[in-house]
């Protein structure tokens, strides 16, 4: 619906203030009068004369008011088509590449996600007039420089997938903990893509990440201590998730999907087989070094190795990275250190990691590493 209003009135604010106008009215007429038999074309008809009521009051628009398509009475052809053109239309334009990418998360949560200005403010953790500013910010943007409430021409359309799609994973990566489920909301967005661009790998390849990864969630910590991967109860992961997110990847490989998130996708469903296949793992992450030349899937890939049987090899493909600010660089080195037996050497890693460590659950896991050696 609000993608609809979006399209039609080419205003964030404007839209917003029709829609809830029209849920009033529905929540005041529809006990009295019953529901409509098409409750979403009344809806957003409703809205749609409502705001253009409101544009002739103010006179804001007045101008402009022959522009604007004349408000149907009816909406007997209601073309759900047209609406999920629009919502894709609207996941484009709240990650246009000219939006700064805090914008471009906020507007998204608020936009398509739903979700209120404090709820995006609190799982994120910044006030909430700070939020308030950012979507402020990123909606006089569209509106002063003229981004198109538009799905990008074919030619473009992989540089500005790539946004939508970045979007959405470090939505999801924000975590999952807390009363807004970041992640679960970052599944749902990536659920609506892969339904309205139903022949994209890469969008199928994202939200199969995301399921097979947020399955393995209540696994994932042990009140406030973190357990890896081999320590985890696989009785706490979500079967049924871990299945269904392998299907959404059949599909992205069905697609001829080779992309950087199917091949992720790929690597978090090897991680949750009974045995897993820890070479096969370190051959897709070298795939994936090839797709992005990131020195932090480089370090993943030497963990692989490692797991793979040969801790010496991947600590010597570890030190040729420069990742000393990462905190996973350190704890990597330190774990290669202490299984090589070079434990004043482990120590040194690790505590230089618990100085990067900016959660509760990392430090205690990082200190009992050093007790233990």
């Amino acid at each position: 619906m609000l993608a609809s209003l979006v399209g039609f009135l080419g205003d964030f604010d404007r839209a917003e203030d029709a829609a809830q106008e029209a849920f009033a009215i529905a929540a005041r007429t529809w006990p009295a009068s019953g529901v409509p038999d098409n409750p979403g074309a009344w809806l957003v008809t409703t809205a749609r004369n409502r705001a253009v009521d409101r544009i002739r009051r103010e006179r804001v628009l007045s101008r402009k008011l022959h522009l604007l398509p004349a408000p149907e009475t009816a909406m007997d052809g209601f073309d759900d088509t047209a609406i999920r053109d629009e919502q894709l239309e609207l996941i484009f334009t709240c990650c246009h590449p000219a939006l700064p990418l805090e914008g471009q998360v906020a507007l998204t949560l608020r936009a398509l996600g739903g979700l209120e200005t404090a709820e995006i403010a609190r799982a994120f953790l910044v006030s909430e007039e700070t939020m308030k500013r950012r979507l402020t910010r990123a909606k006089t943007k569209i509106k002063a420089t003229g981004i198109p409430f538009a799905v990008p021409g074919a030619h473009r359309l992989p540089e500005r997938l790539d946004a939508v799609l970045a979007v959405i994973y470090l939505i999801y990566n924000e975590g999952y903990t807390g009363r807004i489920d970041l992640g679960a909301e970052a599944i749902r967005l990536g659920r609506v893509l892969a339904s309205l661009m139903p022949d994209e790998p890469e969008a199928h390849g994202l939200l199969a990440l995301m399921m097979i990864h947020h399955a393995r969630r209540r696994a994932r910590f042990s009140g406030e201590d973190l357990v890896l991967l081999d320590d985890q109860d696989r009785s706490l992961w979500d079967a049924g998730q871990i299945s269904a997110g392998r299907a959404v990847l059949d599909r992205a490989l069905t697609l001829g999907g080779r992309g950087p998130y199917v091949v992720q996708a790929v690597i978090a469903s090897l991680q949750t087989r009974e045995r897993i296949d820890w070479a096969r793992v370190a051959g897709m992450y070298g795939r994936l070094v090839k797709l992005t030349g990131s020195p932090v899937v480089e370090l993943n890939r030497a963990v692989a190795a490692a797991q793979a049987g040969d801790p010496a090899g991947a600590l010597r493909a570890v030190d040729r990275l420069d990742l000393d600010g990462y905190l996973y660089f350190h704890s990597t080195r330190g774990e290669l250190l202490r299984r090589l037996g070079r434990n004043d050497e482990a120590r040194a890693a690790y505590r230089r990691a618990l100085e990067l460590a900016g959660s509760t659950p990392e430090r205690r896991f990082l200190t009992r590493r050093l007790e233990q050696l």
